[in-house]
C-alpha cells in the first residue's frame, strides 16, 4: 500500500492528509449547516472552527507523543512530521472542547448546544479520517487468516491492503470507521426526536463511540499504555459513564424544558 497519493517534485502528498482534510472539511460543513438552522451567526462558528481545529490538533499530537514518548525521545523532531501518522483522537477531542468551552463563554453561548450541533460532523470526520490509517498501514489488529478475512466479506483491497510483511491484520481501522458511520447515521436521527435536550446528543455520542472504542482497542496491537492498560479503554470506559450520567441528569428535565430543537434566540456579539 502506496502512502503516497502524488509528488510534486521533492515534496509528497499522502494519502493520510489529505484524508484529515476531508474530513476536517466535512465536520466543519455539517456544523455550519446545523449552526445556520439554529441561527447561530456564519462568522463566529467558522472562528470557533478555526480555533478547535489549531489546538485539537496540536492536543492530538501531544498527547499521542506523551504516552508514546520512548519513539520520539531519540529524535524530537519527528514530532512535528504529523503527516507520517501519529494523532489520537481523544487528545483532539479533549484539546478541542477545552478550546470550545472557553471561546463558548467568551461568547456567553451554552457549551453544550455547540457540542451538539457539532458532534455528528464530528463523528462522519472519525469515519472519514481513519481510511487515513489504511493508507499508512497503521491501526491494524492482530495476525490473522486471509481466509478469515474473506469470510467476514470484507473488499479485496482491503484484505491486500493489510498484507503487511507477508501477514494479514484484522483491519481494526475498518471496523471503527463502520462504526463510527452507523453512530453518524444513528446521532441524525436521534437529533429528529422531538423532545431530545441540549446535550443529548452529545452525551449519545460519547456512549456510542466509547463502546465501539473500547472492544475494538481490545484487538488493536499498537495501543498506547499505561501501565498494563490501554490507554483508549481507560479513556472510553470514563467517556461512557460521563454520558450515561448526563443523560441521567436530562431525564429529571421536564418533557418540553431545554430542549435542542429550539433555535438559539440570543445576540452574539462577534
Amino acid at each position: 500500500m502506496n502512502p503516497v497519493l502524488f509528488t510534486i517534485g521533492n515534496f509528497e502528498i499522502k494519502w493520510y492528509s489529505v484524508l484529515l482534510l476531508v474530513a476536517v472539511l466535512v465536520g466543519i460543513g455539517l456544523l455550519m449547516r446545523e449552526g445556520k438552522k439554529q441561527n447561530y451567526p456564519k462568522d463566529f462558528l467558522f472562528n470557533l472552527c478555526f480555533w478547535v481545529i489549531i489546538f485539537g490538533f496540536i492536543g492530538a499530537r501531544a498527547y499521542y507523543v506523551i504516552f508514546n514518548w520512548s519513539s520520539y525521545a531519540s529524535n524530537p523532531i519527528s514530532i512535528f512530521k504529523i503527516w507520517e501518522g501519529g494523532l489520537a483522537i481523544h487528545g483532539g477531542l479533549l484539546a478541542g472542547f477545552l478550546t470550545l468551552v472557553f471561546y463558548a463563554r467568551k461568547y456567553n453561548v451554552r457549551t453544550f448546544k455547540i457540542t451538539d450541533m457539532a458532534v455528528p460532523g464530528i463523528i462522519l470526520a472519525q469515519a472519514i479520517g481513519r481510511w487515513g490509517n489504511f493508507f499508512n498501514m497503521e491501526a491494524h489488529g492482530a495476525s490473522v487468516a486471509k481466509a478469515t478475512l474473506e469470510s467476514f466479506h470484507i473488499p479485496e483491497f482491503i484484505i491486500e491492503g493489510m498484507h503487511i510483511n507477508g501477514i494479514y491484520y484484522h483491519p481494526t481501522f475498518l471496523y471503527e470507521s463502520l462504526w463510527c458511520l452507523l453512530g453518524f447515521i444513528v446521532l441524525i436521527c436521534i437529533k429528529h426526536y422531538k423532545y431530545l435536550k441540549v446535550g443529548g446528543l452529545t452525551c449519545f455520542y460519547m456512549i456510542w463511540y466509547s463502546i465501539g472504542r473500547f472492544f475494538i482497542e481490545s484487538m488493536r496491537t499498537d495501543s498506547l499504555m499505561l501501565g498494563g492498560f490501554k490507554v483508549a479503554q481507560i479513556v472510553s470506559f470514563v467517556l461512557f459513564v460521563i454520558g450515561v450520567l448526563g443523560l441521567m441528569i436530562q431525564s429529571r428535565k421536564g418533557k418540553f424544558e431545554d430542549l435542542y430543537s429550539e433555535p438559539n434566540h440570543e445576540s452574539i456579539h462577534f
